[in-house]
């Protein structure tokens, strides 16, 4: 009789110290500000990224499928850190009758445009900026 009263409180002694133990890495790991700050990093670049590539190829209201707004059929995209900044890469449409047109916007730490590159037809005539713009057939 002894036996079986010691066997439940071990369960129970375990089965608290195992609820304790998960519910205090949940909460380090919700509470924890670093992967939240990394993503605002990534979201900062992808943001800065699109602008640079409206202004950089004349685009008025294209379709653009990146790191915010994926879409595993047209293809993956990618948004990470360089030794020299962000690049990130995506495809982006003027209109339902384009092609999707891949590019890749690589930014300096401050998400200033390094280098642009993309794959439009349309542009080839376009001189790139200062060696910024570099259009690939």
């Amino acid at each position: 009789m002894m036996d079986g009263w010691k066997r439940e409180a071990g369960k129970w002694v375990f089965a608290l110290t195992v609820g304790l133990a998960a519910a205090w890495f949940a909460y380090q790991w919700a509470t924890n500000p670093v992967p939240r700050a990394e993503r605002q990093q990534e979201e900062a670049a992808v943001l800065a990224a699109r602008q640079h590539l409206l202004a950089a190829a004349g685009l008025d209201s294209p379709t653009i499928v990146d790191a915010l707004a994926p879409d595993r059929k047209v293809g993956k995209v990618y948004v990470y850190p360089s030794t020299e900044g962000w690049q990130v890469s995506g495809y982006y449409r003027r209109d339902e009758q384009d092609l999707w047109h891949p590019y890749l916007v690589e930014l300096d730490p401050g998400l200033a445009l390094r280098r642009l590159k993309l794959s439009d037809s349309s542009l080839l005539d376009r001189d790139g900026e200062g060696g910024v713009l570099e259009v690939l057939p």
